[in-house]
């Protein structure tokens, strides 16, 4: 057994399968992907990484799988698959998962291709544990796939306590003990046993808070896109293979994008902190519907018709269109009398919290500071978004300060 100090649960025992899997160069390489990915240039402190989360993820799921009473080799799989489920991340977390998905078909808990080869599978078949189970388990499928990835997850309780601490902001904060204690299964589904509907609303709010002020951060997303543009032109510049480059770690990828002459100012701009500023920062009901409709190549003309219209290079406009507002946490299962209810059915703070979402969402138009206006006014026309007050600018020194500005 192996017990190491964590700064969020104290000490972690690891044994068995997991114990084994620890310094495999899958898991090892999570020390060296960012868990919040850009969002450390918005929190200096939040420098924690995939790793550590992966072990709170296991520890979490060993605690809850001692509280439901399950053991053997059903337990084995689910403690590999707690350990193992962020080892399809791409560099950089999820800021370039949208990218890698478009050129490879597969997302981050889409691993059966790196558990069926390596040290991962030598050490899956000494515990006599099938890849291709355990990797089910990490996207979430079966009954004791929804410890792993599901609404009730322990993925979700460890990411949301660890965040606000590393981040130093208390709206992640969750009885992530008590969630663990009234879980249970109910014809195959994992809720929350009865008299724990204010239980399973604290989730989903230290979700919904943690969403503008961290995850949605505005810097963090201009960060990101900045990131995933350089990423997306690094592909198209070189002979780099997608399906290598997702299993970069943070400082491949940082490295490649420098020493790329069609990258190199991208990089250069995250390395020194000097990003973009919002041009456009636009609420919902200012933007035509068919906007939040369109695909990636759309978005990327919409970009080059804006920069025409500004005069400016192309890449000094980026377009940052967000999915439609959603909230998973809110189809969480609990026991209301004897019955098994959704959370959204049973809660009225899901309905506030849905129109707050929508409050919150905002479309995103970044350029060079020096350009910043000039671009802002060019989207205005040429993306046809209401100039009805609902953009808000960023902040110039001296002139019309925002309450953004003192965020």
């Amino acid at each position: 057994m192996t017990t190491i100090k964590d700064s969020v649960h104290d000490h972690i025992a690891v044994d068995g399968v997991a114990e084994a899997l620890l310094d495999t160069p899958p898991v090892q390489r999570l020390r060296r992907i960012a868990q919040l990915g850009t969002v450390t240039l918005v929190y200096p402190s939040a420098n924690h990484t995939r790793f550590e989360h992966s072990l709170g993820v296991y520890h979490l799921a060993d605690e809850a799988l001692s509280h439901l009473g399950i053991e053997g080799r059903q337990a084995e799989r689910v403690r590999a698959a707690a350990l193992l489920h962020d080892v399809g991340h791409s560099p950089y977390s999820h800021n370039v998962e949208a990218l890698i998905y478009r050129e490879t078909g597969k997302y981050h808990d889409d691993v059966h291709d790196l558990l069926d080869r390596g040290e991962v599978a030598r050490v899956l078949a000494d515990y006599d544990l099938d890849h291709d189970a355990v990797a089910d388990l990490v996207a979430g499928d079966g009954e004791l796939g929804q410890l792993v990835s599901g609404e009730l997850d322990v993925d979700r309780m460890d990411y949301l306590v660890r965040d606000a601490h590393h981040t130093g902001v208390p709206y992640g904060t969750i009885d992530h003990e008590r969630l663990i204690r009234e879980l249970r299964f109910v014809d195959g589904d994992l809720v929350l046993d009865e008299g724990n509907v204010q239980t399973a609303e604290s989730l989903l709010l230290a979700r919904a808070l943690m969403n503008p002020t961290v995850y949605r951060h505005h810097v963090a997303r201009i960060a990101k896109t900045m990131l995933r543009r350089g990423t997306e032109r690094l592909l198209e510049a070189t002979d780099t293979d997608p399906a290598e480059l997702r299993r970069w770690d943070d400082s491949d990828l940082l490295v490649s994008l420098r020493r790329t002459d069609a990258t190199a100012g991208y990089a250069h701009r995250l390395t020194e902190r000097r990003l973009y500023k919002r041009a456009i920062w636009a609420e919902m009901r200012a933007v035509p519907d068919e906007l939040l409709a369109m695909d990636h190549a759309e978005i990327r003309e919409e970009e080059r018709a804006i920069a025409d219209a500004a005069n400016v290079d192309a890449d000094a406009v980026l377009l940052d269109v967000p999915g439609e507002p959603s909230m998973p946490e809110s189809s969480s299962r609990v026991v209301v009398n004897g019955e098994v209810r959704g959370l959204g059915d049973q809660s009225t703070l899901v309905t506030a919290l849905r129109a707050a979402q929508r409050d919150q969402w905002r479309l995103g138009v970044y350029a060079p500071e020096a350009v910043a206006d000039r671009v802002g006014e060019s989207a205005i026309r040429v993306l046809g978004l209401e100039p009805d007050g609902a953009m808000v600018r960023d902040a110039r020194p001296g002139v019309h300060a925002t309450l953004d500005e003192f965020n």
